[in-house]
C-alpha cells in the first residue's frame, strides 16, 4: 500500500501557527501589491472563494477583511524538512513532491496502513502543529485522490477492493493532468466522472484528448497506476523571482538589491541540502510580458551567493536594453550535483573569505532566525526573510511629461502596521 501524506494550506498554516492572531482567521500568503498573486490560502479564506494562484486584488473583493501575509520561504523550507524527517522515520522509500506532500511506499513497514497513517498525522500535530491530510490506497493515483477526498485534517484508507466503487463517483477533473481545457473537452461529449471515462473506449478518449492523453485517462480511470514511489532525487535546479509593483528602469537600485536578496536566498537552500550549481540563468519580464532569459555556465559548482550574485549582475545586463521598463526579475541556479569543488588557492590568496562568511551566516540563522544577520545593502529593503516585497519602490529614471521631464515615482500599498 502507499500512502500520500500532504500538509492542510501549508504556508498560511504555517504563518497561522507562528502567529496566534491569524488563527481562525482569512489569510493569504502572498503579494499585497496590485500585481500580487496568492501563494497559499487558509481554510476561512477559501470558504470565501480565495484560491492559490489568484490575484489578490480579487482575493481582496471576494473576501475584504482577507490578512495578506509575505512569504517567507526560508522557514517553510524548515518546517517541510522537519515534517519530512517524522516520514522518513516510518518508511525506507519515501517520494518528496513538493514542501508539502510526499508518497511513502509501506513495503516491509510492520503496522497497518490505517494505525501508521494515524499515528504520522499525530506525530506532526504534536511535534509541528500543523494539520497533515493522508490517502491510502494501492496505488499513487489512489493515495493521492484519497488524501484529496480527505482534507482538510482527514484521513482515507481505500482498500484494492474499493477502489471501483471510491473512483468511479469522482468528478473527472480530479484525475491528475486533467486541466481546466481537458475538462471542457471531456464535457462536451458528456464525460463528467472517473467512471464516464472508465466506461468510454479508449480510442474514443483518444480521438477526443489526443493519444497520450486518452490512454493516461484510461489507465486512470481504472485505477491502474504502475509508478513506483521514488526516493528522493537530486533537485536539477532552484530559483526565485520577484515581480515588481510597479515596472523599473534597468539601472534602478532594486534591480541590483533583488538580484543579491535571490542570490542570498539560492545559496542558503543549496548549502542546506549540500548542493552545488555550475549553471546561473536570469530571468527578465519586460512591461509588454515579454520574457527573455540567459545563461551561464561557470567553471567550478558553487554554492556561495558572491559567485552566484557576481554571475548575475553581466547577465542581466546583456539582456536589458537601456530603455527598456521591467516588470519581473528571475534568478536560478542549474545543473546541481553534490556539494561545491574545493578550490585552489591561488599565490597570496586567503585561506579564508567568502565560503566561510557565508557558511557563518547559516550557522547564525539557523540559531537565531532568516533575519538575524543579512547583507548590509539588503537591510530595509525587503519585508522579510525570503520576501522581496518591500514597503516602496521609488524609480528615479526620467519620463517625459507634457514636454518636460519628471521623476517617475511607483509605490506599493502601504503594509498595515498590525497585520494581526
Amino acid at each position: 500500500m502507499i500512502v500520500h501524506a500532504d500538509l492542510d494550506a501549508f504556508y498560511a498554516a504555517v504563518e497561522q501557527r507562528r502567529r496566534p492572531e491569524l488563527k481562525g482567521r482569512p489569510i493569504a500568503v502572498g503579494g499585497a501589491g496590485p500585481r500580487g498573486v496568492v501563494m497559499s490560502a487558509s481554510y476561512e479564506a477559501r470558504a470565501h472563494g480565495v484560491s492559490g494562484g489568484m490575484p489578490t486584488v480579487r482575493a481582496r473583493r471576494l473576501c475584504p477583511e482577507l490578512v495578506t501575509v509575505p512569504p517567507d520561504m526560508d522557514e517553510y523550507a524548515v518546517v517541510s524538512a522537519n515534517v519530512m524527517a517524522v516520514l522518513h522515520s516510518f518508511a525506507r522509500r519515501v517520494e518528496p513532491v513538493s514542501m508539502d506532500e510526499a508518497y511513502l511506499d509501506l513495503a516491509g513497514v510492520g503496522m497497518r496502513p490505517r494505525a501508521l497513517a494515524e499515528v504520522l498525522r499525530r506525530r506532526v500535530r504534536e511535534e509541528q502543529d500543523l494539520a497533515l491530510s493522508v490517502g491510502v490506497g494501492p496505488t499513487k493515483l489512489v493515495a493521492k485522490l484519497a488524501s484529496v477526498a480527505a482534507k482538510p485534517d482527514g484521513l482515507l484508507v481505500v482498500p484494492p477492493a474499493e477502489v471501483e466503487a471510491f473512483l468511479r463517483p469522482l468528478p473527472a477533473s480530479r484525475i491528475p493532468g486533467v486541466g481546466p481545457k481537458t475538462t471542457e473537452a471531456l464535457t462536451r461529449f458528456g464525460l463528467l466522472t472517473v467512471g464516464d471515462l472508465a466506461d468510454t473506449p479508449r480510442d474514443t478518449l483518444r480521438r477526443i484528448v489526443g493519444a497520450a492523453a486518452g490512454d493516461m485517462l484510461t489507465h486512470y480511470a481504472r485505477g491502474e497506476d504502475a509508478r513506483p514511489v521514488v526516493p528522493q532525487s537530486v533537485e536539477k535546479s532552484l530559483g526565485g523571482e520577484r515581480t515588481f509593483p510597479a515596472d523599473v528602469s534597468p539601472e534602478h537600485e532594486v534591480i541590483r538589491t533583488t538580484l543579491l536578496g535571490l542570490a542570498q536566498q539560492n545559496a542558503a537552500r543549496l548549502r542546506a541540502a549540500g548542493l552545488a550549481g555550475r549553471t546561473v540563468t536570469v530571468k527578465v519580464r519586460f512591461a509588454d510580458l515579454r520574457t527573455v532569459t540567459r545563461s551561464r555556465k561557470l567553471p567550478e559548482p558553487v554554492d556561495l551567493a558572491h559567485d552566484i550574485f557576481a554571475a548575475a549582475l553581466p547577465l542581466f545586463a546583456g539582456l536589458v536594453p537601456a530603455r527598456a521598463r521591467i516588470r519581473l526579475v528571475g534568478l536560478r541556479v542549474e545543473g546541481l550535483d553534490g556539494g561545491a569543488r574545493p578550490t585552489q588557492l591561488a599565490l597570496g590568496e586567503r585561506e579564508t573569505g567568502w565560503s566561510e562568511l557565508e557558511r557563518t551566516v547559516d550557522r547564525v540563522q539557523a540559531k537565531f532566525g532568516p533575519a538575524a544577520v543579512r547583507p548590509a545593502s539588503l537591510i530595509g529593503k525587503f519585508g522579510g526573510p525570503g520576501n522581496f516585497s518591500g514597503p516602496k519602490v521609488v524609480d528615479r529614471s526620467e519620463r517625459r511629461v507634457e514636454g518636460r521631464p519628471e521623476r517617475a515615482t511607483a509605490h506599493a500599498p502601504r503594509q498595515s502596521k498590525n497585520p494581526g
